[in-house]
């Protein structure tokens, strides 16, 4: 069936069809898009409820692939609704297809050198045409070296993944390691693996905060514990299924991301509210049953499903630990439990890399705000500054070589076709 399916696209591509990369417009819905290219609304009607709650995951500035026939017939659509997974949207003998399929990319190091002529991210962008391994550089160096400081003349060095789809940069690139070079100063940066530099490779990093002392007033306030603000959303937690844009699902035998955490918990166990906001909705959501979302302070959004019963209403305000539900298994499920989800600007993020174990907010107290002087204090974190000696010295290396750095071209979409046929095909 591939070969069958290979050759028929070749000979599309031989007629006149054409591969297009464009960027989804803010707004544009699945179905809009779709009417766009005169597909029936009744294609949505195959899509299993499961799957249609994933047409909400396409964001505006997503970058998609079409393949079209020579008189702008659409004859497959490839949408990414995260970095692992996208829709697959194909014209078949009497219509057209959908299937939610992993994306097939290309990942490898990349090496470069960029000397200081104007700024670093300037420089950057000019030396390798990526904008975002600039971006990517700031985050390494921030609070580790004052790129505003360079001098022209000043060299940095670094290697870096990226993953490519058709030949095209995809997702963010990661910065491993750089060597910033300031006449015969040398200094290398290890980055940990959220992309955060280092001046060195050990477990154990200082870091300083500073704070400023001023007796104002006092107020009455929240004493929380040290962390994040959010608790958990049941008490007893324990974890069934983890966050992951690529899950093999249980019930469906395919893979699909999972954009949240399960909780194993019994019928009927009383569901807290993470933070906190004001409901957003509360009500029946496809695949997700009885659901509940809150939306909180800094651009989040909680989302509770499953549930057996929900407790609250669509625009009443909540407490952090205030019983919002109970524990189900309402919509598509193999047994109680709570599917979490958190949003943050409207991407889904880890839930456990932002909650606490406990759930419950602090006692009151009186507290003074002071702001005098300020008061620099020494703490400790423990960071994995993963394969720190084996980068280093491929950075020498390459050093060594004298290799130059790889400049990227956004313009050879028909070119790399043949390399990626597969990406293509229906899996």
């Amino acid at each position: 069936m591939k070969q069958i399916f290979s050759a028929l696209l070749i000979c599309m591509m031989l007629q006149g069809a054409a591969i297009s990369h464009k960027t989804w417009e803010r707004g544009e819905t699945f179905s809009e898009y779709i009417a766009s290219h005169n597909i029936p609304a009744s294609l949505l009607d195959s899509v299993s409820p499961e799957d249609q709650k994933f047409l909400a995951e396409i964001r505006s500035k997503y970058k998609y692939y079409e393949l079209t026939d020579r008189d702008g017939k659409l004859l497959q659509a490839l949408i990414p609704i995260s970095s692992e997974m996208q829709i697959h949207l194909f014209k078949t003998s009497d219509g057209y297809g959908f299937d939610i399929i992993p994306i097939v990319y290309k990942e490898r190091e990349y090496p470069a050198t960029v000397r200081i002529e104007s700024n670093l991210h300037t420089d950057i962008c000019n030396t390798l045409k990526l904008p975002v391994v600039a971006d990517k550089m700031g985050q390494l160096l921030k609070g580790v070296v004052d790129a505003r400081r360079f001098k022209k003349g000043n060299r940095v060095s670094f290697l870096y993944d990226q993953k490519t789809r058709l030949g095209q940069p995809f997702v963010m690139p990661h910065i491993k390691i750089a060597l910033v070079e300031s006449g015969k100063k040398k200094q290398f940066i290890y980055a940990d693996e959220d992309g955060y530099g280092y001046k060195s490779d050990k477990a154990s990093q200082a870091y300083t905060v500073t704070g400023k002392k001023k007796v104002v007033y006092t107020r009455r306030v929240t004493q929380r514990g040290r962390g994040s603000r959010f608790g958990m959303p049941l008490r007893h937690a324990r974890i069934t299924s983890s966050f992951s844009y690529r899950r093999w699902h249980p019930i469906l035998h395919r893979y699909r991301p999972h954009h949240g955490t399960d909780f194993g918990a019994r019928r009927g166990t009383p569901l807290l509210a993470v933070n906190d906001g004001r409901v957003s909705y509360a009500g029946w959501m496809r695949g997700y049953g009885k659901v509940v979302k809150i939306r909180h302070a800094g651009g989040y959004e909680s989302l509770y499903a499953h549930q057996s019963r929900i407790r609250v209403k669509r625009g009443q305000h909540v407490k952090k630990g205030q019983v919002i539900g109970y524990v189900g298994s309402t919509g598509r499920s193999t047994g109680p439990h709570l599917h979490f989800g958190l949003m943050k600007n409207g991407r889904w993020i880890d839930p456990m890399k932002v909650l606490r174990r406990k759930s419950a907010g602090g006692k009151t107290i009186l507290k003074k705000f002071t702001k005098y002087e300020k008061v620099k204090t020494t703490k400790y974190k423990t960071v994995v500054i993963k394969d720190a000696k084996k980068n280093r010295e491929k950075l020498l290396e390459y050093l060594d070589s004298g290799a130059p750095s790889y400049v990227w071209d956004t313009s050879r979409l028909l070119r790399v076709y043949r390399d990626n046929r597969d990406i293509y095909e229906k899996k």
